[in-house]
């Protein structure tokens, strides 16, 4: 069951990722576009403020996707010491401290929408974006993002519970350990 879990959550966190991965490549085209026009005495505006919004989002919602695939960055020096009990051990360590912050960092942005929300906050730049548009799908991603790491968790602790410690390591493993073992 956890296993399906997670190959479920990886398949649709490789969706949002290609959904991601073309804002970003469509906010690229944009300031390519602008600094073209440049070079012709002329200017599209505000593509540092957007660009800097495309690389929040990304950067929100990117998370769930590098979480799933093992690409946050951990040192496993103690870790890889151990047998696979051990490493079971650290990975469930490391993936409940990893939810604990993620779930303050989502609850943290709350207030930050709520204020923008109530207040109708404007960016202070010549676009004068309305916050919200940009930070709803930003607090989306941490809301996103901090419920994949806590099924990601309970989907380990729930294995290691029942003595499968070898199998938390294909999505709570270290990415580098991987490679070698296969």
């Amino acid at each position: 069951m956890e296993l399906r879990m997670i190959h479920n959550l990886r398949v649709i966190n490789k969706g949002v990722a290609l959904v991601v991965g073309f804002g970003l490549l469509v906010c690229a085209a944009f300031v390519l576009t602008d600094i073209i026009m440049r070079r012709f005495g002329t200017s599209l505006g505000g593509t540092e403020e957007i660009a800097g919004y495309a690389m929040a989002l990304a950067t929100s919602w990117g998370m769930s996707y590098t979480l799933i695939e093992l690409g946050h960055v951990r040192i496993d020096l103690l870790r890889s010491r151990g047998g696979s009990f051990v490493r079971a051990l650290f990975d469930v360590f490391s993936m409940i401290v990893m939810s604990g912050v993620v779930v303050t960092i989502a609850i943290k942005a709350w207030p930050v929408l709520e204020r923008s929300l109530v207040n109708g906050s404007r960016a202070n730049t010549p676009l004068e974006t309305p916050l919200a548009w940009v930070q709803l799908p930003w607090f989306a991603g941490w809301v996103w993002f901090a419920l994949m790491s806590s099924l990601t968790t309970l989907a380990a602790l729930s294995l290691l519970l029942k003595r499968r410690h070898a199998e938390t390591e294909s999505f709570v493993g270290a990415f580098a350990e991987q490679e070698t073992l296969q």
